[in-house]
């Protein structure tokens, strides 16, 4: 069994997002968001859950930040809640709000602990959505005004500083496919979402570094490698259409300034564009949403297999069994994240990289002995830190990889039934309860280094 070391100054994380831990969805002067209404909607959540106290963070955040120490992590990766800053999506802040990111962001340097803030995980004010949210350009700018107050409070303490987390996810799944928040059902509505979603990006870069200039900005995308399912014409064609919408539809916009030419084609031939003059796009716009990156964000959990379906559309096939697949339904391939590193650093000459979330949902069993036994996560994540080990040893310049998540935690669409989390959460008594994993990457952040072979968790003392 070899010990692979890490770099010095490689940054040690976990990752959690404001919406599915805090709570407190009407204390403190917070606004409704768009998952606030989702939610409340009859069959939009798997198990019929909602948000409003989840983990109840906004109130336990210090007890929380304590198992960041206990943890070791030298970086924390967290979002600031938009409506809970601006409730109406606009408009004079609110000062509740900000103190408590504040306090966070305090608490966090006091521990030696990284803040990694993201400004945009899903959550928009509701009150804009009734505006027409993110398929109304109006939108960007409103962004762009929250990014400011945020800069203007925070950018005195906060180094790193992500615009948008998955963009992919708001637009093809909460305006296209419908099963995400707003729960929109339109092409053409995702077509103009993604492109506002671009454009604040570009318009965000410009406004952090005016008011921060030290910031580190990026944005983060979930990439996923695209492989036919067969050596068949159709299904490489499959394989090619999903990875110009899923991975080139952000990366090409992002990082050479124009969108995927034979992505644009597919989506006239489906009916979803009239013509390559795309409608939705201004003068300037690509070159605002091509504004140099500090570092790129990667979100990977799988690759994706792809079958043309009889309508001639690329279909997700399994690529393994199902017991072999986390409770998500994906496969575990960690070689995924070695390819999606290449390739953004090879092909889109990317020069710095953080892995922003990288875990699996499985079935964890009931505590015991005040610990929960999660022997396939350790897995999961021992052989995909291994992948960035890799990667770095090749030249990738990856400089930081966050776990996700922290906390079992309102997994959106699927509520509760997901846990992600290094540590279980009770949802009736909020009790969090440390799983085998959070004593695996406990000692694997204090050797600074990760073992190819199976892993005794030899710490015994409960966080």
């Amino acid at each position: 069994m070899a010990l692979h070391r890490f770099p010095a100054g490689f940054l040690w994380g976990v990752a959690t997002s404001a919406q599915q831990i805090e709570g407190a969805r009407n204390e403190g002067g917070r606004g409704d968001s768009i998952w606030d209404r989702f939610a409340a909607m009859p069959d939009t959540i798997e198990d019929g859950s909602r948000p409003d106290t989840t983990c109840d963070h906004y109130h336990r955040w210090r007890e929380d930040l304590g198992r960041l120490r206990w943890l070791g992590v030298n970086a924390y990766r967290f979002s600031t809640g938009w409506s809970r800053i601006l409730p109406t999506g606009h408009g004079a802040p609110n000062p509740a709000g900000l103190d408590f990111y504040d306090a966070l962001v305090d608490e966090l340097l006091a521990s030696g602990i990284e803040p990694f803030l993201t400004l945009n995980h899903w959550d928009l004010p509701d009150a804009l959505q009734q505006r027409g949210g993110w398929a109304a350009r109006e939108t960007a700018r409103a962004f762009v005004a929250y990014a400011e107050v945020v800069a203007r409070r925070l950018g005195d303490r906060v180094r790193f500083w992500t615009t948008h987390n998955e963009p992919w996810c708001i637009a093809t799944l909460g305006h296209e496919e419908g099963s995400h928040a707003p729960g929109r059902r339109s092409p053409q509505e995702a077509l103009r979402a993604a492109h506002h979603l671009l454009v604040s990006h570009g318009w965000a870069v410009e406004a952090i570094r005016g008011l921060v200039p030290a910031a580190q900005v990026g944005i983060v995308l979930n990439l996923s490698p695209a492989w036919p399912a067969s050596p068949a014409e159709a299904d490489r064609d499959a394989a090619r259409q999903f990875d110009g919408f899923f991975n080139r539809w952000y990366l090409d916009p992002l990082l050479r300034g124009r969108y995927p030419a034979d992505a644009v084609a597919d989506r006239i031939r489906r009916g979803h564009l009239a013509s390559a003059d795309l409608p939705f796009v201004q003068d300037g716009d690509l070159d605002r949403v091509r504004a140099p990156l500090d570092y790129l964000g990667v979100n990977y959990y799988s690759r994706t297999v792809l079958a043309a379906g009889p309508d001639g559309l690329p279909k997700a096939v399994p690529a393994a069994p199902r017991e072999e697949l986390t409770e998500m339904g994906w496969e575990v391939y960690p070689d995924g994240l070695d390819e999606v590193l290449g390739r953004v650093t090879g092909e889109y000459g990317v020069r710095s990289v953080h892995i922003t979330e990288n875990g699996a949902a499985f079935v964890d069993p009931a505590p015991a002995d005040g610990r929960i036994a999660d022997p396939r996560r350790i897995a999961y994540l021992r052989d995909h830190l291994l992948a960035v080990h890799r990667a770095i040893a090749a030249g990738v310049p990856v400089h930081g990889y966050f776990a996700w998540s922290l906390l079992d935690n309102f997994e959106w669409g699927q509520g509760f039934t997901r846990r992600f989390g290094l540590y279980g959460v009770d949802f009736a008594t909020g009790e969090r309860t440390p799983k085998d994993s959070a004593f695996w990457y406990r000692d694997s952040i204090a050797a600074r280094a990760v073992a190819d072979g199976p892993e005794s968790c030899i710490a015994r003392r409960k966080p």
